[in-house]
């Protein structure tokens, strides 16, 4: 496979971060059908775009943490709740409690250290828009309107690019 391989057309590494994303969702909501209270020494550490879309955290921890957070979730937490989108958890700040909001998209990176476990995500950024780019050249029909067999035949190789 030659440095040259085409862009995919297809989102890949979005629809592995939004999967990836939803391993987060699924831990942390069977955290919540169990009571709410970690199993073993499992921990969690999760750090996340303060400024991303969604969030909601007090404006303090705002003005402290104007770029990422990360957050424990270990012994005090409470009020933990888990949706579609994102989760909303209780915690103390210098003995000062606050709940915060947080969008799976807002996610950087989740971290068990019990187990060494660990996600790394990029944070999604949903004010970009597409780029804009000119139609495929093999959309419509040849100039004469017949169709030549091979002009749509593409050779795909997935081999991983070195």
């Amino acid at each position: 496979m030659t440095d040259n391989t085409p862009d995919s057309l297809i989102p890949y590494d979005e629809i592995v971060q939004e999967a990836l994303r939803a391993v987060v969702g699924r831990v942390l909501g069977s955290i919540v059908s169990g009571g709410g209270q970690l199993p073993g020494a499992h921990h969690f550490y999760i750090t996340f775009k303060t400024g991303a879309p969604g969030v909601a955290i007090p404006t303090h921890l705002r003005e402290r943490f104007p770029d990422e957070m990360t957050i424990v979730l270990q012994n005090k937490f409470w009020d933990l709740e888990v949706g579609e989108a994102g989760f909303n958890v209780s915690l103390s700040f210098n003995q000062v409690p606050a709940k915060l909001q947080i969008p799976f998209a807002a996610i950087t990176a989740f971290v068990d250290p019990a187990v060494d476990f660990g996600l790394q995500f990029q944070a999604t950024v949903n004010e970009l828009e597409p780029e804009a780019h000119d139609d495929a050249e093999n959309d419509g029909d040849s100039p004469d309107g017949a169709s030549d067999g091979d002009s749509n035949v593409v050779s795909i190789d997935f081999g991983r690019k070195k």
